[in-house]
């Protein structure tokens, strides 16, 4: 079967929620990411079958943002596009479903990535005031409006916060900080191997600052477009463990290990890769950073979301006809500290895999291999993106390192995992 090239990528910097890009929409980081693949690769936009984009905030101004950041980048417009919402996966749905569609011979040649504004995702009305509303806004006379006014109570007011709704699993009640709670029970995680983790990935994030920023697009934010922002904002210099120590268990007050500094950082960013054939590489001239050997989903309890890269890496590994001791580089994302740390344990454990079904794929992953650079408790969780930068980051570190083979997994909310193996 033909073999998937990613020719290269690009990503805006990641940076918190309500920070620098706080007044930049997801549509206008994702036009910023393709278009400067765009220029970096020369591609000749009418070689484009198709734009592919993951997102989870889903704009009401911006629906099928794909499409619209598509035109907006100068792409023509009888190239199709098209979203896909996988939750943390997004990003990497986006790249599966080019590399499906090259297969099945539909086309040769994709833009696919993920953007996400975590800063511009809305509050809600509550349905009280909003029937109010609607009232009012079918009132003819002044005593009608009044009389329609005079319903809103005060309780009405207070809106829904859609960040919370979004990170809420609809079937089992919990909040997402909440299922990695579960995990830490299960697992025995401590509060102190939590944060040993999550100063490690600081650590590291600051250190390859530089070997990150060969991924990253400046981006001038509004609305003063006075400096340019080139690096994630997320690392933080002089974190510490009695830092970390100090700060409350933010989703389990009384018994919780979970706190805001061992979870991923809610962040604004964007991120483009192309993908295409190896054949039409070829036929382009175009050197790939790398190759799609094989990529799994599968499905978990929604209370333990965070489980799933400890079955979704068995799973890969086996489609790849590989095991985890062939992997050189690996990279799961950071959720939270107390989730990555699970996996490991459940990959780890010879009780697991024989639950599972994984003899013979499952093992230790080396904590020398993962994550080299940091991950998202540093640079931050952008849920719609952060699949296709977890790509374009092991790809370009393989390449610096002449490595052959890279895994990616990552957690989905919802009750989900997703794995990808990487082949130079």
């Amino acid at each position: 079967m033909e073999r998937i090239a990613i020719i290269d990528g690009i990503r805006t910097p990641f940076c918190k929620m309500g920070t620098e890009f706080k007044d930049i929409d997801a549509q206008e980081l994702g036009r910023v990411a393709t278009r400067e693949l765009l220029e970096r690769t020369g591609i000749d936009v009418r070689q484009i079958d198709e734009v592919i984009f993951g997102n989870v905030g889903q704009p009401a101004d911006a629906a099928n943002i794909a499409r619209v950041i598509s035109l907006l980048s100068g792409i023509p417009k009888t190239v199709p596009a098209f979203t896909v919402h996988r939750n943390c996966a997004s990003g990497i749905e986006s790249v599966v479903q080019a590399a499906m569609k090259i297969q099945l011979e539909q086309g040769s040649c994709y833009i696919a990535g993920g953007t996400e504004s975590m800063s511009n995702i809305p509050f809600y009305l509550s349905k009280e005031l909003r029937e109010v509303l609607t009232h009012l806004s079918r009132a003819k006379t002044f005593a009608q409006k009044l009389q329609a006014l005079s319903q809103i109570k005060l309780a009405y007011l207070k809106p829904r916060v859609g960040l919370e709704m979004g990170l809420t699993d609809p079937v089992c009640g919990m909040i997402m900080g909440s299922t990695a709670e579960v995990l830490a029970k299960e697992f025995g995680v401590t509060r102190e191997e939590q944060d040993a983790f999550a100063l490690e990935s600081h650590l590291r994030a600051l250190r390859g600052k530089t070997l990150l920023r060969e991924e990253i697009v400046p981006v001038i934010p509004p609305p003063k477009y006075k400096s340019a922002i080139e690096h994630d904002n997320g690392p933080r210099e002089g974190q510490t463990l009695e830092a970390l120590a100090k700060l409350k268990p933010y989703f389990d007050r009384r018994s919780g290990t979970v706190t805001v500094g061992n979870s991923s950082q809610v962040t604004d960013g964007a991120a483009a890769l192309l993908v295409m054939s190896e054949k039409r590489a070829k036929e382009l001239n175009l050197k790939p950073l790398g190759f799609i050997r094989a990529y799994a989903f599968v499905g978990v309890e929604p209370h333990r979301m965070g489980i799933g890269p400890a079955h979704a890496i068995p799973q890969v590994l086996k489609k790849a006809g590989m095991r985890l001791k062939d992997i050189q580089a690996v990279e799961i994302n950071e959720a939270f500290a107390t989730q990555v740390l699970a996996c490991l344990k459940a990959l780890d454990s010879p009780a697991f895999a024989k639950e599972f079904g994984y003899e013979g794929f499952t093992g230790t992953i080396d904590r020398e291999i993962l994550n080299v650079n940091g991950g998202a408790i540093a640079l931050g969780h952008p849920v719609g993106t952060t699949g296709a930068r977890l790509i374009l980051t092991m790809l370009k570190h393989m390449r610096r390192h002449q490595l052959n083979t890279g895994l990616v997994s990552l957690c989905v909310g919802g009750g989900q995992g997703a794995a990808v193996v990487l082949e130079r």
